[in-house]
């Protein structure tokens, strides 16, 4: 990789890992539904904004948009709304080790939902291991890391993440939207279906500290939008393949952000059973085998992406 490379994919694993603290200080001053709605509606003014100095229109029709919608729902709102409830009783770098294991569950919902992916000893093996981490980072035995709830909210982040990319698999990417297209309206679709939701959820009055303040901003305008822009540079720049693995370094700058902002403990099962899910997500995805190979020319970044895979369509997510 060129030095300005490496620069963007540093700095996207830095966002995508400080987005697990900027959620939990965000949460001294918000509800988990405000905070929510505050943060796709920043990172759905900055993606518009890009879409209209690109001159790059969103979908159209209302079947599309349905699908949009149901993407929206599983790749944004639940997931953001299960990180917001999981971190107000359990860790930062915690919530990041266990969404870092979403490329690994998408795997595992792609080999039994869709009928391309076969469900070899590899992927057997792989998905075997990395479960035996998240189990491990979890730890059901203790409460040392937070409550179980929230420890199983921030699983369920996973899972709805991963159940997302493989419906867009299914669903949008045969449509070959231009990406920086599919992400603006998802992230419009996400913020509408959040504005509805929220008169039905818990609600208090908003807190604002400078030290909110400023986390709620980076949260929208930096973890959720400008990381879609260098997220999609990447894979301009190197391919798919090669930008997927910034998944292997977010849980890393989850784990150290927090414990440098927010003081957290680093516990002997949150270390090692994040290993033990990395290891296991390299070997079901042959990681090492893929990047052995010259990576193809990837499309520009406004150019259709049918044939995207789930894990490396990814990162919509923190």
């Amino acid at each position: 990789m060129k030095n300005a490379t490496v620069a963007r994919f540093l700095l996207q694993a830095a966002l995508w890992g400080s987005s697990f603290t900027f959620i939990k200080a965000s949460l001294h001053g918000l509800t988990p539904g405000q905070l929510v709605l505050a943060r796709l509606l920043l990172g759905t003014v900055v993606l518009l904004a890009l879409a209209a100095l690109r001159r790059v229109g969103l979908p159209k029709g209302l079947g599309l948009w349905g699908h949009v919608a149901a993407a929206a729902l599983f790749g944004n709102v639940l997931p953001f709304l299960l990180l917001s409830y999981g971190e107000r009783s359990t860790g930062a770098g915690l919530a990041g080790v266990l969404v870092g294991a979403t490329p690994l569950l998408t795997l595992g919902i792609a080999t039994a939902a869709l009928p391309a992916e076969r469900a070899t000893a590899r992927k057997t093996v792989g998905l075997l291991l990395g479960f035996v981490g998240v189990v491990v980072v979890i730890g059901p035995w203790s409460d040392a890391t937070g409550s179980l709830s929230g420890r199983a909210a921030c699983f369920g982040a996973a899972l709805s993440y991963a159940t997302g990319y493989v419906y867009v698999r299914k669903f949008l990417s045969p449509r070959a939207l231009a990406p920086l297209a599919a992400a603006a309206s998802q992230l419009l679709a996400a913020a509408v279906l959040m504005a509805v939701a929220l008169p039905f959820m818990t609600w208090h009055t908003m807190h604002f500290t400078g030290k909110v303040t400023l986390s709620i901003l980076f949260l929208g305008l930096f973890s959720t939008g400008l990381a879609y822009v260098l997220y999609f540079r990447l894979i301009n720049d190197i391919g798919a393949t090669n930008a997927s693995a910034v998944n292997y370094v977010v849980p890393v700058a989850a784990v150290l952000i927090g414990a440098i902002a927010l003081g957290e403990t680093v516990s002997w099962n949150l270390l090692v059973g994040g290993v033990i899910v990395l290891i296991g997500m390299g070997y079901a995805e042959n990681r090492l085998g893929q990047l052995r190979r010259t990576p193809k020319a990837a499309p520009p970044a406004d150019a259709p992406v049918a044939a995207a895979a789930p894990a490396t369509k990814a990162e919509e997510r923190r």
